[in-house]
């Protein structure tokens, strides 16, 4: 199948009507479609389909037990309404670097192997790459299965639902073990390759990031009797929170974004009891990023106090500073010619990223590496998010020499 045929297959899975924008969460409907999805791609081509203890979907050329396998892949999940490409990009780019290799007639000497991850984008249980996580040993099984959705349903009961075994989910090293590489192909989340003119990048490295939950506890009252003097209303001290956010975060040259708001008893005639916002920021390094959530926090009590409101700040997840390996990095660069002894004329730019990607999380395990496609409007988790698909095509071409240049030395 051709690299636009099977984008097409795609497209309609998960796209609400509404936004034009995806839903595909975990263990839901539109994941399972794209799941079965995935699974009919890697019998197509006569590839070894497996299904890993944490829902991650492997498809393998050559046995798996060999060692040394080179693996590419990304993810089929999506934020609410978000863009087509963020993750599928990856995925759909293996196959057809696949059949581009097949077409040149390669021969394998290493074992190679395409990856869907589970549940990247952390949209359902509020916890990004919880497949990758799990493999790697980063997310323990018990607090896997505290994982609870914004209905209330947690990690296991959606896995059984979906007719998966929840009790299996777990460290995986045994399978880590057998990969000597990981190469993820993702769509870029911002415009560096626009700006510079190029079609495809390598990442240097991925911000440190985290994510925090600020619960602003207040009184609930009547909107239309109570007194602005008598009222204790977390939503004054959440507001303001926002905006200091935003205002640390410019003073460090940093990002910190309030995307994500619960209220209760969330009525329009009501003073709020609860306003519980969730804080997003990253940073170049560890040391900005600590200084920016201090300073967000730090501003956040004096609001709360000011109000009359309890405040608790909860560090719901965190990644530190992911320097891919440089090795493997300059691996990348010299196949795709940017060899500093050799002028090859093709310009493949090296540059850093804010956001994180299931081979960030893997790096600690095995060596990781990133392609970067093109995205002209420099959005991201948006339906706005857009590659144009000579850039996706020059991106499979990459990822094949680059697989060509791993696996078939």
């Amino acid at each position: 199948m051709t690299f636009h045929s099977m984008w097409t297959e795609l497209l309609t899975i998960g796209r609400s009507s509404a936004s034009g924008g995806y839903r595909r969460f975990a263990w839901t409907s539109a994941d399972a479609e794209c799941r079965a999805w995935f699974k009919a791609q890697a019998e197509a081509r006569g590839l070894t389909y497996e299904l890993d203890r944490n829902g991650n979907q492997w498809a393998w050329l050559g046995d798996p037990a060999a060692g040394d396998a080179v693996v590419t892949g990304s993810h089929l999940d999506s934020v609410p309404d978000g863009g087509a490409f963020d993750g599928p990009l990856g995925v759909v780019s293996s196959f057809a670097a696949l059949d581009e290799l097949r077409a040149r007639r390669a021969e394998f000497t290493k074992p190679l192997a395409i990856v869907n991850f589970g549940d990247e984008e952390g949209a359902r249980f509020g916890l990004a790459c919880v497949g990758s996580r799990l493999a790697a040993g980063e997310l323990g099984a018990e607090q896997a299965h505290r994982l609870t959705d914004g209905d209330g349903v947690t990690l296991p009961r959606a896995m059984e639902a979906a007719g998966y075994d929840p009790d299996a989910i777990g460290p995986d090293p045994e399978r880590l073990g057998r990969i000597g590489a990981f190469v993820e192909l993702h769509v870029e989340q911002g415009r560096a390759l626009d700006l510079s003119g190029d079609r495809v990048g390598i990442a240097s490295a991925i911000w440190p990031h985290g994510r925090w939950r600020f619960d602003f506890r207040g009184e609930a009252n009547h909107a239309g009797t109570t007194r602005l003097v008598d009222r204790r209303d977390p939503m004054l001290s959440y507001a303001e929170t926002v905006l200091a956010a935003r205002r640390e975060a410019q003073l460090a040259g940093a990002v910190a974004t309030f995307g994500k708001i619960a209220v209760e008893p969330n009525g329009v005639n009501a003073v709020p009891s609860l306003v519980r916002g969730w804080l997003d920021s990253r940073a170049a390094d560890q040391e900005t990023l600590d200084t920016v959530v201090a300073g967000v926090e730090r501003a956040a009590r004096e609001y709360a106090a000011a109000h009359g409101v309890d405040l608790d700040v909860v560090r719901e997840s965190f990644t530190p500073v992911v320097e891919f390996d440089h090795a493997l990095r300059d691996e990348l660069a010299r196949i795709l010619g940017r060899d500093s002894g050799k002028d090859t004329g093709l310009k493949v730019p090296v540059l850093g990223t804010g956001a994180g990607h299931d081979a960030g999380i893997l790096s600690g395990s095995i060596p990781t590496a990133m392609l970067f496609v093109r995205n002209p409007t420099g959005v991201s988790h948006s339906p706005a998010e857009y590659a144009a698909e000579d850039d996706c095509v020059a991106g499979v071409v990459a990822l094949a020499d680059v697989l060509e240049g791993l696996a078939c030395t």
